[in-house]
Parts: structure tokens; C-alpha cells; sequence
């Protein structure tokens, strides 16, 4: 054998053997752990508080809404019949108020005042009236009996006069401040049963407190809403995170405030996310039982981070595969 042979075959026994040396040191190595989870968005139901039947609903899947932008609408004539009562009782309420407030009508008080008048005159002639039959008892013409019954009725005419005097005084006065009080604290609260119904009447036009994208439209025009049932779902794409779930023996992988690096599939590409939360109490729902004597069961921790660097590509639901 030439010695270039002897060479070429010593240098592929080395290369064979160094490669072979390669692998089964590679093969031994602790191979890295993969981890999976998913992105969510914050989510939002645009519901009403009045129950009623969808009159319109002016977006579909995949629409943009920004705050304040009509949704839907509801169509709800018991809420209109309440509206018309709250307003008739506020003006009934104000009305009264008004009324105590000013008091009796002029021609009221001059009738109170016609009637104190006459019940004046009618005491002054049963005064002279007793004057003359006292007179006449004196001079000992009448008998005793006449002049008490003439003095009696003196007397009553007296307490006619007074009771009709103080009616014209409470004419003129009107109504006393505790009435005028109550009044006008009667036509506050329907003023406010006013406002209530109204409040309920513009809710049946319900607009997006949020900015996002529709995700789902769960009822249509004609159908019944309940209160409080969800109609159109928004879902902000701005506001997104990647879940996780960690088991304990991993954690510390995933310190608060720490930074990961993650794979996401639907963007091909890897984005670099800090750890904002971690569950305060592990579970069971992934675990891994293991022998009392080897070690202990553990629990599974729920790990939130939010992508350092805004990316509007992040859609809720898209998985996500984190090497450890």
C-alpha cells in the first residue's frame, strides 16, 4: 500500500470514528423542551340592558367598530308606553307643585273674604241684637231664658265670625312650606322616573363602548334579546397576550418580568414576550402523576405574557411553541 493511500485511509478511520463519537455524545444530550400555548385578545359583549326583539344590527364578522359606533338596534313598545307614563306624571307632579307654590286663586280668596265678611255683619247684629233683650231683662220685661238664649247666640255668631277669618287667612297664605316641600320633592322624583325611562329608551340604540374587530354576531333583526344577552362580540386585536401552561418543575423558566422568545407558526417568525402574570395557584388540569418514592405529582401553573414589541398580525387563537 503507497503511503498516500495509507493516509487517505487513516484520515477516513479518524473521520468515521470522530463522527460516530459526535453522534453518540449528541444522542445522550438532554434535548431542549417544547412548550405550547395560544395567544388571546381581550374580548368584549356589546349587550343591552332592555329586553326586546333586534330591530337592526348594522355589523357582520370582520367589520372594524370604533367607541361609540351604532351596533344594533332594538325595537321595544312597552319601553315607549313607560316613557309617555313618566312624562304625564312628571307634568301632573309639576303641576302640583306650581299649585302649591302660588296658592289659592284670587277669586278664592275673595270668597274666603266674602264669607268672613258676612259672618262679621251677621256677629255685630246678634251683639246689638243682645243688647236689647238684656235692656228689656233689665227693665223686666223678657224673661231670663230669652236674654241666654240671645247671648248664646252672640256667642256662636262670634266663633262663626272667627272660623271664617282664619279660612281667609289661610286663602291669602296658601299652602304651608312643609306642603310646598312635599310638592316640589314629588315632582323631583318624577322628574327622575322621567330620566330612568329614558335611559332605558337609549339603550335600545346600543353602541360599542370599545374599538375592535366583530367576531361574532349571535342574534339577528326579529329575533328576541334578552337583557343582558350578548349580541355582537368584539374582540380587541390590539390587546393581545400568549397563555401557557407550565408545569411546576418548568416555573422557574418563567419568572415575573422575565423574557422569553416564542415560535408562532401562523406568522413564521419569533417574537420576544415578557412575563406579566403567573397564576397564584397551580391545578391538576396537565399534571404528571409520579411514584411516592421517586418524587411527587405536579401541578400546573397558568403563565400570561404580553409580546414586547406591538404586532397587529396577532390574532387570538394562534398557537405558539416556546424551547426551554
Amino acid at each position: 500500500m503507497s503511503k498516500r493511500n495509507y493516509f487517505v485511509l487513516s484520515a477516513a478511520t479518524v473521520a468515521l470514528a470522530s463522527w460516530i463519537g459526535y453522534s453518540f455524545y449528541t444522542a445522550y444530550q438532554p434535548q431542549p423542551m417544547k412548550l405550547q400555548g395560544q395567544i388571546e385578545s381581550q374580548q368584549y359583549s356589546v349587550s343591552s340592558k332592555v329586553a326586546g326583539r333586534i330591530d337592526q344590527v348594522l355589523v357582520r364578522k370582520g367589520d372594524m367598530v370604533k367607541q361609540g359606533e351604532l351596533i344594533f338596534t332594538i325595537h321595544s313598545p312597552e319601553i315607549e308606553a313607560k316613557l309617555e307614563q313618566a312624562r304625564a306624571g312628571e307634568k301632573a307632579a309639576g303641576a302640583l307643585a306650581q299649585e302649591a307654590e302660588q296658592g289659592a286663586r284670587v277669586q278664592q280668596i275673595q270668597a274666603a273674604k266674602d264669607s268672613w265678611q258676612k259672618a262679621k255683619a251677621a256677629a255685630n247684629l246678634m251683639e246689638k241684637t243682645y243688647q236689647r233683650v238684656n235692656n228689656l231683662y233689665n227693665d223686666g220685661v223678657v224673661a231670663e231664658q230669652k236674654r241666654d238664649e240671645a247671648k248664646t247666640q252672640w256667642q256662636a255668631a262670634q266663633y262663626t265670625e272667627s272660623a271664617a277669618y282664619q279660612m281667609y287667612q289661610m286663602a291669602k297664605e296658601g299652602a304651608r312650606s312643609e306642603t310646598k316641600l312635599a310638592a316640589a320633592e314629588k315632582a323631583r322624583m318624577a322628574a327622575g322616573a322621567v330620566a330612568e325611562v329614558e335611559a332605558f329608551a337609549a339603550d335600545t340604540q346600543v353602541k360599542s363602548w370599545f374599538n375592535g374587530e366583530v367576531s361574532q354576531v349571535l342574534l339577528q333583526s326579529g329575533e328576541l334579546a334578552p337583557q343582558g344577552f350578548p349580541v355582537v362580540t368584539v374582540v380587541d386585536t390590539t390587546d393581545s397576550w400568549a397563555v401557557l401552561n407550565v408545569r411546576e418543575d418548568l416555573l422557574s423558566h418563567f419568572n415575573k418580568g422575565s423574557t422569553f422568545n416564542a415560535y408562532l407558526p401562523a406568522l413564521n417568525q419569533t417574537i420576544q414576550f415578557e412575563v406579566t402574570h403567573i397564576a397564584v395557584m397551580g391545578d391538576f388540569a396537565t399534571w404528571r402523576s409520579t411514584d411516592a418514592a421517586q418524587g411527587f405529582d405536579l401541578r400546573t401553573f397558568e403563565v400570561e405574557a404580553r409580546p414586547i414589541h406591538h404586532t397587529e398580525e396577532l390574532r387570538m387563537g394562534m398557537s405558539l411553541v416556546v424551547e426551554i
